[in-house]
């Protein structure tokens, strides 16, 4: 699995108009976009970079905000805004349920901000687990690999039936 942090849009937002950070800054976006980008936890990374991005790019002086909250709130936000058509950026991550739900669309983000691509591992931390667990169990183990489309459905399912 592997964890890639972007921002996003709603697919109806036309390409065209929006495909990239910096297409935030002119029209139609500054006139359509929702200025509030409602992210997670201030602690974790994509909510550090997201609020950093929002600075050196130069959205704060567009009047865009990234605020901080929980993953309901970021959620939240986002389904009520494609229930109701309205353009809005969000801050996301794979895997992620949104992914499996609805068909968003990551931009183009020319500095690099956000990062790389992280890589999921198996770790554990006992050796006595190792033991218990032994040697050949842990070399399958390592040869899992689920992939981000078929996370983001299993994390999907398991919020539906919450």
């Amino acid at each position: 699995m592997s964890r890639i942090a972007s921002g996003g849009v709603p697919d109806y937002v036309p390409q065209s108009a929006v495909a990239s950070v910096t297409d935030l800054l002119r029209e139609p976006a500054l006139g359509k976009m929702e200025l509030i980008i409602q992210g997670i936890n201030p602690g974790a990374g994509i909510s550090r970079f997201s609020a950093e991005m929002i600075k050196r790019y130069g959205l704060d002086a567009a009047g865009y905000v990234f605020r901080t909250g929980s993953e309901a709130d970021c959620f939240d936000r986002y389904e009520a805004a494609v229930a109701q058509g309205r353009w809005v950026v969000v801050p996301l991550w794979h895997p992620q349920f949104l992914h499996h739900r609805y068909r968003i669309r990551a931009l183009k983000e020319p500095k690099g901000l956000l990062g790389t691509q992280d890589d999921a591992t198996l770790v554990v931390l006992r050796k006595e687990a190792c033991l218990r667990i032994g040697a050949a169990a842990l070399k399958d183990l390592s040869q899992l690999y689920i992939g981000n489309p078929r996370l983001s459905e299993l994390e999907d399912d398991l919020r539906r039936r919450a």
